[in-house]
C-alpha cells in the first residue's frame, strides 16, 4: 500500500437482531498499526456486541455519516436506502443464488441489486471470496453450525417432553453451552446430517459434547442402538450420480443437475436431520414433499442451510431467534404446535446468537484473508466475490441482469 490514505468504513446493520460485527475493535487495533495510513470509521450502534466506547478505544472514529469512507463493510444485507454513490461494499448479499424463475422472484433482492447497479456501487459479496479450488475464505459456518445443532437439541427435549435448556442467545457463552450439553442426557435419538463443510463441523464439533455415540452410515442403517446416535452424510454420501457408480465432487459442482439424492433410506430412519450443507438451485433436493409420507420416524428437521423451498422442503420459511420454531404436517402445510406435525428450526440469522465469538472467529479472517488483497495487490479472490462494479455486473455474475429485469 502506497501513503494514500484509506478510509475504511463499518455500518450499523439494519436488522435489530443482528448483533455482530465484520471487524471488532482489537484487529482495529492491530491493523492499523500494520497499515498506519487506516482510517477506520463506524456509525453508531446500541446492538452491536462491542460498544462505540471499545471501538473509539481501539483507535476508530464513530460517525454517522460514512461518506468519507471508500471501502464500507457489513454484515448481512445491507438496506438500499443506505447505500452511497460510487463506494465499494463487502457484505453478504445473499443474491448468488438466486433464480430466473419469475415465480421466485425476491423483491428486497431485487431491490438491492438495482440500487447497486444504479448508484455504480462495487459489490463484494463474502460468500464468493474464494481460493483456486473454491473454498471459503470466510463465514460464520462454524459458529451457525454450533448454535443451529444447540437450537436443534433444545427442540428435540421439547418435541420429546423433556425439560429444554436456556436459550444460547441468554447464555451468551459458547463454554457455558457445553457445560449445559455435558451435564444433560438426551433420550434415545437418531440423528442424520447432511454437509462436509464449516457449517457441519460445527454440528459435530458440539454434538461430541453430548452423551450422544457417533455411528458411521452403515450402522446407522442396519444396527440398533440403546444409546442416542449421531451420523454425518457427506456430499458423496447422500447424492448420486444418475449416469456412473461414480462420484466426482468438481462435476457435481460443475453439473448438478446430473445428479440426485440418495438420502431417503437415511432419513426413513432418522427421528431428526440436521441439515448443514451448501446447496446450489440447480442442486437436487434431500428429499421431496411427496417422501414425508413415508419419514415415519422424522420428528425435527434443524435446517441451518435455510434456504426457503430449497433443498429441505419443510422450511416453508425461516423463523427468528426469538421464536426459533414452528411446526409443518405432512403436506408442509404451517400447523399449531401438533404431536403429528413435524417441528422445524430455521432461523437465518444463528451466528448472532454468539455474537462476539462468531465476530472474533470472522473478523481474523476479515485481517488476515481480505483487507491485504483489498489495499494492495489482488490474486484474484476480491475480483472474484466482486458481483457488479461501476455500473454493471461482472461477466461471471451477468445472469443477475436478466434477475432485475424481471417485471
Amino acid at each position: 500500500m502506497d501513503n494514500q490514505i484509506t478510509n475504511i468504513g463499518i455500518v450499523r446493520e439494519s436488522r435489530i437482531d443482528e448483533h455482530r460485527s465484520p471487524i471488532i475493535p482489537q484487529h482495529i487495533e492491530s491493523l492499523r498499526i500494520k497499515y498506519p495510513n487506516l482510517i477506520f470509521t463506524l456509525q453508531p450502534s446500541n446492538t452491536r456486541c462491542y460498544s462505540n466506547e471499545e471501538y473509539e478505544n481501539s483507535g476508530a472514529n464513530i460517525n454517522e455519516d460514512l461518506s468519507s469512507s471508500s471501502i464500507i463493510f457489513g454484515v448481512k444485507e445491507i438496506d438500499r436506502k443506505f447505500l452511497i454513490n460510487n463506494k465499494t461494499y463487502l457484505f453478504f448479499s445473499h443474491t448468488f443464488k438466486i433464480s430466473n424463475d419469475k415465480n421466485e422472484i425476491d423483491e428486497n433482492k431485487r431491490d438491492l441489486l438495482l440500487s447497486v447497479i444504479d448508484k455504480k456501487i462495487r459489490l463484494i459479496d463474502y460468500e464468493n471470496i474464494r481460493d483456486k479450488s473454491t473454498a471459503r475464505y470466510l463465514g460464520f459456518g462454524r459458529f451457525a453450525g454450533i448454535i443451529g445443532c444447540y437450537n436443534t437439541l433444545n427442540l428435540c427435549l421439547e418435541v420429546f417432553q423433556k425439560q429444554p435448556l436456556a436459550r444460547a442467545y441468554k447464555i451468551n457463552n459458547y463454554q457455558r453451552l457445553v457445560s449445559n450439553l455435558k451435564n444433560l442426557y438426551f433420550p434415545k435419538l437418531k440423528i442424520l446430517i447432511t454437509g462436509d463443510g464449516r457449517v457441519s463441523n460445527g454440528v459435530i464439533e458440539l454434538l461430541k459434547e453430548t452423551n450422544m455415540k457417533e455411528v458411521s452410515k452403515n450402522e446407522f442403517l442396519n444396527n440398533n442402538f440403546d444409546v442416542p446416535i449421531y451420523c454425518n452424510l457427506k456430499t458423496i454420501d447422500y447424492i448420486k450420480n444418475n449416469f456412473s457408480d461414480s462420484f466426482n465432487l468438481n462435476d457435481f459442482i460443475n453439473n448438478p443437475k446430473n445428479y440426485s439424492s440418495n438420502a431417503i433410506n437415511y432419513l426413513k430412519k432418522a427421528n431428526v436431520l440436521i441439515s448443514a450443507h451448501y446447496w446450489d438451485p440447480d442442486s437436487p433436493k434431500i428429499f421431496e414433499v411427496n417422501d414425508l409420507q413415508n419419514l415415519l420416524n422424522l420428528k425435527v428437521v434443524g435446517d441451518i442451510t435455510c434456504d426457503i423451498n430449497g433443498s429441505i422442503p419443510t422450511t416453508i420459511r425461516s423463523s427468528t431467534i426469538e421464536n426459533p420454531n414452528y411446526w409443518v404436517d405432512k403436506n408442509i402445510n404451517e400447523i399449531a404446535k401438533n404431536d403429528e406435525g413435524i417441528a422445524v428450526m430455521a432461523v437465518d440469522n444463528l451466528p448472532s446468537e454468539l455474537p462476539r465469538e462468531a465476530s472474533e472467529e470472522f473478523s481474523l479472517n476479515i485481517v488476515n484473508e481480505v483487507i491485504p488483497f483489498l489495499i494492495n495487490k489482488d490474486d484474484g479472490r476480491i475480483l472474484n466475490g466482486t458481483i457488479a462494479s461501476n455500473g454493471s455486473f461482472l461477466e461471471k455474475y451477468h445472469y443477475l441482469k436478466d434477475y432485475i429485469n424481471h417485471v
